[in-house]
């Protein structure tokens, strides 16, 4: 009798326990929704799963920068880069970002931004997009969400960038592949075409919670 009394106090404690666990997930799910100004993310590319990536490699043609790629691997840290406001700017860390804003991204690795400008982009020949340390205003990008509806950049939901100076959107295709020395990932490009090409979701990364204090 003791026993049975114990297996059912037993039985009673773990479904407390693990009805707090799920309780707790759910609020880190809900706490960490939104992106924020300071994180650093994987931007997925929707039509191929390749993420945004970039590495010490300059183009050998156009601008001589930067190249700027997607990779299919999930687990390189050279896909990071940090929400960061435009020059002359601000956007609190934790602040969450809201559809329609003009923002940086950072790369982690390099410390470069993404950037566009008007040379050709090696295998479309669209538009160049690179990582550049100029500080300029080919850094900016203007975040647009699919979901029209949609007041602020939501992880797992479809955006797009569209470049501020040349309103080319970032696009890339799995039909445009490098070989040497970056065999196997495919060009990132600024389009003129919005099309399904031009769609990214925020995945993996270092999420800062939302809230209003401390700066970037």
């Amino acid at each position: 009798m003791k026993f049975r009394i114990g297996l059912i106090i037993l039985f009673v404690v773990c479904a407390v326990v693990i009805s707090i666990s799920k309780s707790q997930i759910l609020d880190i799910d809900e706490e960490f929704e939104k992106v924020t100004c300071g994180s650093a993310v994987k931007l997925t590319h929707g039509p191929s799963s390749y993420k945004l990536h970039s590495h010490a490699i300059s183009y050998g043609t156009g601008s001589g920068q930067q190249s700027v790629t997607g990779l299919s691997s999930s687990d390189d840290p050279d896909s990071l880069w940090i929400i960061k406001p435009i020059v002359g700017s601000t956007c609190s860390r934790g602040e969450a970002v809201k559809c329609g804003s003009l923002i940086r991204l950072k790369h982690i690795g390099t410390g470069k931004f993404l950037h566009s400008h008007l040379h050709v982009s090696p295998l479309s020949n669209q538009q160049e997009v690179s990582a550049f340390d100029g500080l300029d205003t080919g850094d900016n990008w203007k975040l647009m969400c699919v979901n029209t509806s949609a007041k602020y950049w939501l992880r797992e939901q479809k955006i797009k960038l569209i470049h501020f100076e040349t309103s080319a959107y970032l696009s890339a295709s799995k039909d445009k592949v490098y070989n040497n020395p970056i065999h196997g990932q495919i060009e990132v490009a600024g389009s003129s075409k919005n099309d399904k090409n031009t769609e990214w979701i925020a995945q993996e990364g270092i999420y800062f919670a939302e809230k209003n204090s401390g700066s970037l």
